[in-house]
Parts: C-alpha cells; structure tokens; sequence
C-alpha cells in the first residue's frame, strides 16, 4: 500500500484528489494538509512514502516544504503538483528535491501513475515539462546521438527519438506503434542504459 500525503491550500482541491486515490486499491491517504508548515510536521508524523505536493501556498510555500520534509526524511518522495509549469517554479522544486513535477491539468490517469512510479523510485514528469528538461539538457551538453550495443533497431529509434526531447505520444506517431509499445522499449531502454529516469537516458543517447 502506498501511503500519500495531500498539501494543497484549496479544500475542493484535496478533496478532488482524495477521492482518486481512495478509489485505488494501492493508494492511502494518509493525511492532508493546507499549507507547507503543517505539511512538514504531518510528514514527520505520519510517515509517507509519497507527498503530492502543491507549490503556491500562504505562508510556508511548497518549495521550502519539500526542502524541510526531506532534510528530515530524505527517503520520502514528493511529487509536485501546480497549476504553474514555468521554469520558475520547476527548477526551485527539483533542487529542493521533488522527484516529479505534474501539471493539475494531467487526466487522473496521469496522476495515479505518477503516485505509483514516484513510490517505485520514478521520477514522472508531465510530458510538456519533460520535453522542455530534456531539450534544455541536451543543448546545454555538447554531445550527438550514439548507437548503443546491444539495442534492437527499434530500441535505437526509440533512443534517438527521447534524445530529441518527444513524448511516449509523439515517439508513437513518429514510428507508427502504440504508447505502450513506446513505454516497454523505454523501460527496456533505461534498463540497458543504467539510466534511472527520462532525462539520464536522452543524456546518455547525446553521449553526455
């Protein structure tokens, strides 16, 4: 069972998102909370395995609180989700060590997957800011795609595709094969690659 911590300053918010998760047989919440402040001192009580965390809040905002919940309990996983996908709110969260960082606009689906592989030691992305991580890191790193040994053709154009920055859909249209097809070759890809998320792997294709 995998148990969650709500931090979201709007009721209807976290009421939304207990609903979700109540409905999954693998997901427990745990607790709630309405500000970074009582986010921190319920995550050291209740012991999460992952946070969903919100970023604009009065007072203590979500950035210091993730700072604060994993200067405690670094083995704790938050996930990040706001309104806001900016670059200004993005790279304050990952340094203050969010593992993933979703959109409220993502389907439901989305953030149920992200819960589960954010718990599994994942780092989910919203695949708009996913793109813009990995193109950033990608011409911020002189390097051009290389093969890899090992790999099937396909595994190699799913490699060269990821390297340039597309999402599961785009790499599926792209070759003409399903979602799922993509997301087997990537799990298949970080594994062959000892790459242990999205952006490491577009990294290690560019030979960065």
């Amino acid at each position: 069972m995998i148990r969650v911590l709500l931090v979201d300053d709007q009721q209807l918010i976290r009421a939304g998102l207990r609903m979700l998760c109540d409905a999954q047989p693998d997901i427990e919440v745990v607790g709630e909370a309405g500000n970074g402040r009582d986010a921190v001192s319920l995550a050291a009580r209740l012991v999460p395995d992952v946070v969903v965390m919100d970023l604009r809040m009065p007072g203590v905002d979500g950035i210091t609180a993730t700072s604060r919940i994993l200067a405690d309990r670094p083995g704790t996983r938050v996930l990040v989700l706001t309104t806001f996908g900016d670059d200004d709110h993005l790279y304050p969260a990952l340094t203050a060590g969010a593992c993933g960082f979703l959109l409220k606009d993502a389907p439901p689906t989305e953030l149920l997957d992200g819960i589960r592989r954010a718990a599994a030691g994942d780092s989910p992305f919203s695949p708009d800011v996913l793109r813009r991580l990995v193109r950033r890191a990608v011409h911020a790193q002189a390097g051009t795609p290389r093969p890899v040994d090992g790999l099937t053709s396909r595994e190699q154009d799913v490699l060269d595709l990821v390297a340039e920055g597309l999402s599961n859909t785009e790499i599926a249209e792209r070759l003409h094969i399903g979602v799922t097809t993509v997301k087997t070759h990537i799990t298949s890809l970080m594994a062959k690659t000892n790459s242990p998320n999205r952006v490491r792997l577009a990294l290690f294709a560019r030979g960065v």
